[in-house]
């Protein structure tokens, strides 16, 4: 149903707010959108305690939970479509191309000898989910010869990447991210997928 027969719909029918309701829930699964306000519901918390931290503490960390979501998301896809494009490119064993520099191959072996040291589930099978994502985005950059098929340009995967990695910061290490700064990731969030050709 489109948005202009949904609004036709209530004129001519005099729909009550229920079937308001049930329609655009209707058209929120059907295009995977969220145009209902829901009130946020209180998570139950599987650690004991978990009340006993400061409410500020804890509106913060909900509050900012949103954004290591995004992030997490994005990471991840960013890490994947890496993986695959090398994979692509250079086999199975890409990682032990020239592709990679040496210096990452380096660094992710001492930081995976560290983990092996440890009695912590480490972090990830992967290679790539170790580089940190300056070196994320420098392993694209280095490599764009085999990425501009699907990224539009060098320079934007560099400004947006660099971006990304600060606006990282505060969200990986439990800060807070000022109202501007909530803008500049949605925005830069959005310049990386209108870069994706």
């Amino acid at each position: 149903m489109t948005d202009r027969a949904l609004l036709d719909k209530v004129r001519a029918f005099g729909m009550s707010g229920f079937q308001i309701r049930d329609d655009i829930s209707k058209v929120e699964k059907e295009k995977t959108l969220n145009l209902l306000v829901r009130p946020r519901a209180e998570k139950v918390r599987k650690l004991e305690g978990y009340d006993q931290f400061e409410g500020r503490v804890r509106a913060d960390a909900a509050q900012m939970s949103e954004f290591y979501e995004i992030f997490y998301c994005l990471e991840v896809s960013i890490r994947q479509l890496v993986e695959n494009i090398l994979e692509e490119a250079e086999g199975a064993d890409w990682w032990n191309s020239e592709r990679v520099e040496k210096e990452f191959r380096e660094y992710v072996q001492r930081i995976q000898s560290d983990e092996a040291n440890t009695e912590i589930t480490t972090r990830s099978e992967r290679n790539i989910d170790y580089l940190t994502f300056g070196q994320l985005g420098k392993l694209i950059t280095n490599n764009f010869d085999v990425f501009n098929a699907v990224l539009s340009s060098k320079r934007a995967v560099d400004r947006i990447m660099s971006q990304l990695n600060l606006l990282r910061n505060p969200i990986a290490h439990c800060g807070l991210l000022a109202d501007d700064e909530k803008e500049r990731l949605e925005l830069t969030v959005r310049d990386w997928f209108r870069m994706r050709s």
